[in-house]
């Protein structure tokens, strides 16, 4: 197993709001505010290529309509997914899950990668990610954390990159959540900041994983979390918070 890749303070699809979100100019405008890790979203287009996109559809944040699992990486590549956010980054193309690897490589950079299946890709994702992972990642020390809301997808990425590390996000806290994250052998638990509390971090840490949470954007709560003995922050707010 490799070593733990993530910093304590994760900027959240890049830069949160500051930038159009999983897009590089977003990692970039992260970067710039001094954060080393980023949290950001996959799927797979109509041929198999990871890419940047949190939404099943394209309307919120490019130029594109319809489901994005139905269009090819080609088509993809030519839409701008940044002139929602702003006229700055008109333009901004989707990011293919290669460039951000080159980026995050280049700059020393940590990288949570968050399954985000297509419907019913739940099983296809984790595994052509985690493949493509182990390929762009070779010989790196710390790749990326490979996280989902779907366990199914993060055992497809247990099967086909048994090396990689591993995370379960819960929205919910469901009765079976250790079970699943021991099954899994993950290597991290991350919740909603709202289900997290000393007791929380506690359980999790007896099972030998990391405890995180997302999406903090409030310094109070930061601080709070922080005192109960978290492992992680995944937060918009870089602006607000140094990483350092």
């Amino acid at each position: 197993m490799h070593a733990w890749p993530l910093p304590f303070w994760i900027a959240h699809r890049g830069a949160g709001k500051l930038a159009p979100e999983n897009t590089l100019a977003a990692f970039r405008v992260g970067a710039a505010h001094g954060y080393r890790a980023f949290e950001c979203d996959v799927k797979l287009s109509s041929d198999g290529r990871p890419f940047l996109l949190h939404d099943d559809k394209l309307n919120r944040t490019s130029s594109g309509r319809g489901p994005a699992g139905a269009m090819s990486w080609h088509e993809l590549s030519r839409l701008d997914a940044g002139g929602w956010h702003s006229r700055a980054f008109a333009g901004e193309p989707i990011a293919s899950l290669e460039a951000v690897a080159a980026f995050c490589r280049r700059n020393g950079h940590g990288l949570n990668l968050e399954l985000k299946p297509n419907p019913g890709q739940e099983a296809e994702t984790g595994r052509v990610v985690a493949m493509a992972v182990r390929q762009l990642w070779a010989g790196d020390a710390r790749p990326p954390l490979l996280s989902s809301f779907k366990p199914a997808a993060v055992a497809a990425a247990q099967a086909a990159a048994p090396e990689l590390p591993r995370g379960l996000l819960l929205d919910t806290l469901r009765a079976s959540w250790a079970d699943e994250a021991q099954a899994l052998q993950c290597s991290a638990v991350i919740t909603n900041y709202a289900l997290m509390d000393r007791a929380m971090v506690e359980a999790i840490h007896r099972l030998g994983m990391k405890a995180l949470v997302y999406t903090v954007n409030d310094e109070s709560v930061a601080q709070w979390l922080v005192a109960n003995g978290l492992d992680g922050i995944i937060t918009d707010r870089v602006d607000l918070f140094s990483p350092v």
